[in-house]
């Protein structure tokens, strides 16, 4: 059972080390096919990225679309041997970032990015713990979506900070600064709005 597993993997592997090098350096037809293989692999693990990044169902839907989209434009700088997740996931970080850059400070709110939450501070109250949370993406919201999605990514969704850099194309340290950035000046809203963190 586990050997016909083992080399059920093995075949799916290879399978996409050969799209991957069809999709860069194969005829029209063969990275045509490739480009669609990529997508079923991959389609749910990119939308999966944009929506840690957006909060939102149907831009992900939307900007997933996008993110392949420019993946397809982009064939002739991928590079195979580097392997097709990380680049996806610096295309998709763009054209959340350029989505993110376009919307207003309030669609955080509207969104309920912070619905999920627990309530902050053990405050029993549900009023001032909704109050809390709407304030708190009021703040979150105006942070510049560098800063946000350094931010998203590495405190709320957990994700390793190699991982954040690679899909900004930043460094290690560079996320953090940005993380500590946005920290910090999340904390500096909120006690203008008079919530101490």
């Amino acid at each position: 059972m586990r050997e016909v597993a083992s080399r059920e993997l093995e075949l799916a592997a290879k399978s996409e080390r050969e799209h991957l090098v069809e999709f860069r350096r194969g005829s029209a037809r063969a990275r045509e096919a490739a480009f669609e293989a990529l997508f079923r692999l991959h389609q749910r693990t990119v939308r999966g990225w944009i929506l840690r990044i957006v909060r939102d169902p149907a831009a992900a839907e939307e900007l997933t679309v996008e993110t392949f989209w420019r993946i397809y434009r982009a064939s002739d700088r991928f590079e195979p041997e580097r392997g097709f997740e990380p680049w996806a996931r610096r295309i998709a970080t763009r054209a959340a970032l350029d989505w993110l850059r376009a919307q207003k400070p309030e669609y955080a709110v509207a969104n309920e990015f912070f619905a999920d939450l627990p309530s902050p501070g053990g405050h029993e109250d549900p009023a001032v713990s909704a109050e809390i949370r709407h304030k708190t993406a009021l703040a979150f919201g105006r942070l510049r979506p560098g800063l946000r999605t350094a931010a998203t990514l590495a405190v709320i969704e957990e994700r390793p900070h190699k991982e954040v850099a690679e899909a900004l194309g930043i460094s290690v340290m560079a996320v953090k600064l940005r993380v500590f950035r946005a920290l910090r000046l999340l904390r500096k809203d909120l006690q203008k709005q008079g919530i101490t963190p």
